[in-house]
């Protein structure tokens, strides 16, 4: 069952990753530090929307695989005053996010924190393009609320950066 679950949440990213890549010109793919940490794609469907995907390891506990899909808006002029070259941009969204957990620790199913996860995550971040150059450097920070198996609340956070492909 759980490769069944793994396999087709994998394809569902893979699809919608393709789906927006395909109405959009651009895809940014790139690493997260942090927590999690792994893979980052971004791709935007316009000047102000994006979709953004991860595929990491939470380094908390038993290494458990995290996957999570994101719809962002960004705001470029509420930071325009930085003086940073390239500029910063502020973002903002909803998405959800799928905890899959490691239960070979000897403790069984029963316990709860061994419970795959199925959450909402509501991101927050600043993002930075250097100039004349095909990349971008984000922090964020992410409350999460699981609602499955249970409620209950917490934070993601990561410093990434992507290459972006035209």
């Amino acid at each position: 069952m759980r490769i069944a679950t793994t396999s087709g949440t994998l394809a569902l990213l893979a699809g919608l990753l393709w789906a927006g890549a395909a109405s959009a010109e651009w895809l940014g793919l790139g690493v997260m530090l942090g927590e999690p940490t792994g893979l980052s794609a971004k791709t935007w469907l316009d000047k102000t929307r994006a979709l953004d995907f991860g595929l990491a390891w939470t380094l908390s506990d038993d290494q458990d695989l995290h996957l999570h899909a994101d719809y962002l808006l960004h705001n470029r002029t509420l930071l325009a005053q930085s003086g940073v070259p390239g500029g910063l941009t502020f973002y903002y969204g909803v998405g959800g996010r799928l905890q899959l957990r490691d239960d070979d620790d000897g403790r069984g199913r029963d316990n709860d924190d061994d419970k795959d996860r199925l959450g909402l995550r509501i991101p927050l971040g600043i993002a930075w393009t250097p100039p004349a150059t095909p990349l971008d450097v984000f922090l964020e920070v992410v409350p999460v609320v699981d609602i499955i198996p249970d409620t209950e609340a917490g934070f993601n956070g990561a410093l990434g950066v992507r290459f972006w492909f035209k």
